[in-house]
């Protein structure tokens, strides 16, 4: 039986480039609803950013911001992973002086994000998605816990990932994008136990979509785990579960067509 369904949102639910949801999927989380069912997106987003976007079905969800570094319900903060300061200080440095003069650093709190920004596109990418956000010149200025640290590199990041995913491994590096790379000492398997945790769910209760490495943690935790057509083939290849949209798989799981799970 399915107690949640855990949704990636750029590149799974949400694809690259587009700034709103559209279509079914919002008939489609009430109606999950109605069968006590809760939908969770679980993203590298600020709670600000997802909120907006599914404001018309705040009341049927519960959100897993920050790859896990931050989870709300009903507005408020239910559980909170902050880096250690002089970590995640260290990481951002290493992202700003390690890029060849192209990478831009987000530090992430609560709900504000903080840009050590180069002129090469993340301010724009933070102003698409909705963040609330702060201009930094370093770290140091970040007045909160940081929960994540990301680099953004428009060109791409495929040949920067092998400078950092394996330094810094222990805080969990992992492309979360054709252009950002990712660090927290959570992820979004940690984030979805905390979920279970506090609402006294099964990970064999829940399905989840993704399309990146960043939703490994999530798709190997829980019981029905789904990866895009779109994603890598290493992934494709992980997971025989595959799909180019979750609104096709929920369509035929609302129809019973998805036999027994």
């Amino acid at each position: 039986m399915i107690r949640m369904v855990c949704s990636d949102l750029d590149g799974t639910l949400l694809q690259y480039g587009k700034k709103k949801l559209e279509g079914e999927i919002f008939d489609q989380i009430r109606a999950l609803n109605r069968k006590g069912i809760l939908f969770c997106p679980a993203s590298g987003r600020q709670y600000h950013s997802l909120h907006a976007l599914f404001e018309q079905v705040d009341d049927c969800c519960v959100f897993l911001c920050e790859n896990g570094g931050v989870i709300y319900q009903d507005g408020h903060v239910i559980a909170k992973n902050p880096m250690p300061r002089a970590l995640a200080e260290e990481i951002a440095w290493d992202f700003w002086n390690r890029t060849d003069g192209m990478g831009e650093v987000m530090m992430s709190g609560e709900n504000t994000v903080y840009l050590m920004e180069r002129g090469r596109g993340m301010l724009d990418r933070v102003k698409f998605v909705g963040n609330n956000y702060r201009i930094v010149e370093n770290p140091a200025q970040v007045p909160e816990d940081i929960v994540k640290v990301s680099v953004y590199i428009d060109e791409g990041v495929d040949s920067f990932a092998p400078r950092f995913v394996e330094r810094w491994k222990a805080a969990n590096c992992a492309v979360a994008g054709p252009k950002w790379i990712d660090t927290t000492l959570s992820n979004k398997g940690t984030g979805v136990q905390s979920l279970c945790r506090a609402l006294n769910i099964q990970p064999s209760e829940i399905m989840a979509f993704g399309d990146n490495y960043n939703d490994v943690a999530m798709l190997d935790f829980v019981g029905t785990p789904y990866i895009m057509d779109t994603a890598a083939a290493p992934l494709r290849q992980r997971y025989p579960l595959h799909t180019p949209r979750p609104e096709d798989v929920l369509k035929s799981f609302l129809t019973g067509n998805l036999g027994t799970i």
